[in-house]
């Protein structure tokens, strides 16, 4: 893979919706939206790493490469500092 690929590469995409000059709504703003680390790979490398069973039950998947932690892009971080 290029270095200039894997040094921009993020599983957390935005794109802002289409607001035309007559909409009387106000925009949206940016929309995000996750894409999966499986998308990015072709077929499933031999002996890639494993979680512990324990892990891989918390994880949600037994290989680390396959696993994504979702931080939520709209929650209000101040509301939840006080």
């Amino acid at each position: 893979m290029d270095n200039n690929l894997k040094n921009t590469f993020t599983p957390v995409k935005t794109y802002r919706p289409f607001h035309g000059i007559y909409d009387p709504c106000r925009p949206i703003g940016a929309k995000y939206y996750s894409t999966q680390p499986h998308l990015y790979m072709g077929f499933q490398p031999p002996n890639l790493q494993q979680f512990s069973p324990k892990e891989a039950l918390k994880k949600g998947t037994l290989w680390p490469a396959f696993w994504d932690y979702y931080e939520n892009p709209y929650k209000d971080k101040k509301r939840d500092e006080e």
